[in-house]
C-alpha cells in the first residue's frame, strides 16, 4: 500500500486518472473523464515519475538489506471502451486492443 499511495499521488499531480489496481499492476489513463490534448506527454510523465518513486522505495522497510523496488511499464495510446461492470460489487472497467497492448507491453 505504501507504493501504491505514492502513485495515486503521482496520479493526482501529473492529472491522470487511476482506473484500478489489479494484483501487483497499476492502471492510470489520460484523456478519459475529460479531453487532455497532451494526453501523451501527461502519461508518459507518470510513467517515469512512477518507475522512479518506486526504485526509492524500499521493499520492506524493517529490512533495508532487500533493497529498493524495481517496476516495468507500458502505456499505449488508441480508443478504449468504459463501463460499470456488475451490480453486486461494480467496478469501473476498460475494455479494448489499447488496454490488452498497454497490459503486454510492462
Amino acid at each position: 500500500d505504501r507504493l501504491y499511495a505514492k502513485f495515486d499521488a503521482i496520479a493526482r499531480k501529473h492529472d491522470v486518472f487511476k482506473v484500478e489496481t489489479i494484483g501487483d499492476a497499476y492502471m492510470a489513463v489520460a484523456n478519459l473523464v475529460k479531453e487532455q490534448s497532451n494526453h501523451t506527454e501527461l502519461i508518459a510523465k507518470f510513467a517515469l515519475e512512477a518507475v522512479s518513486t518506486a526504485n526509492e522505495t524500499m521493499i520492506m522497510e524493517d529490512r533495508p538489506e532487500l533493497g529498493n523496488v524495481n517496476i516495468r511499464v507500458g502505456f499505449h495510446s488508441g480508443p478504449v471502451v468504459s463501463s460499470v461492470v456488475g451490480n453486486m460489487n461494480p467496478r469501473f472497467c476498460l475494455f479494448g486492443d489499447t488496454v490488452n497492448t498497454s497490459s503486454r507491453m510492462e
